[in-house]
């Protein structure tokens, strides 16, 4: 994650798998619609970073969603979603999903909720025994420079983080 402490949006492109393993595999990106200017522009840099790290622009699938409590259903349809079953095993479409919103704080409660509700969501998704890894990119800040900073700022790109991430936990090998 972006801090002021250390930005992953720049990382050594050596530490990551390998491009032609990367390049058969299919990855969805979830974005929310709303704070656009922000999301995005998460957006533009997780789709780069996947392409930089080998995999084909016609393997990124994008669906837009209205909100960001609205990304935790997406991600489950995109999660479930597989070629054909194998041995009674199925065999995933994508590799993994990142989610990409943006929620910054106002005078009401409603930010704690949707936080909770789509933190919650999203780590359960990764709780299921027979799903891709669902990487978590939205954006929780306080105020809207905040978000700014975490989206092409001072703070690097979270979407080029989640871009990452998902790179990574797709190619875990036990």
């Amino acid at each position: 994650m972006a801090t002021q402490y250390q930005n992953l949006s720049e990382y050594d492109a050596d530490s990551m798998p390998d491009k032609a393993k990367v390049s058969e595999q299919q990855y969805a990106i979830v974005v929310a619609d709303w704070n656009p200017t922000i999301t995005h522009t998460l957006l533009n840099g997780a789709i780069a970073t996947l392409v930089d790290g080998g995999v084909k622009q016609s393997q990124i699938k994008v669906i837009h969603v209205p909100g960001t409590f609205e990304l935790t259903y997406a991600a489950k349809q995109l999660q479930e979603d597989y070629y054909c079953l194998i041995e009674n095993k199925k065999v995933h479409k994508y590799v993994a999903v990142i989610v990409l919103g943006c929620v910054i704080q106002g005078d009401t409660p409603h930010f704690d909720y949707v936080c909770q509700g789509v933190t919650y969501g999203i780590a359960k998704l990764n709780t299921s025994a027979d799903g891709c890894p669902v990487i978590f990119g939205v954006l929780t800040t306080n105020t809207l420079q905040q978000a700014l900073d975490r989206a092409d700022g001072i703070h690097g790109n979270k979407g080029i983080e989640a871009a990452i991430t998902a790179i990574k936990m797709a190619n875990i090998i036990w």
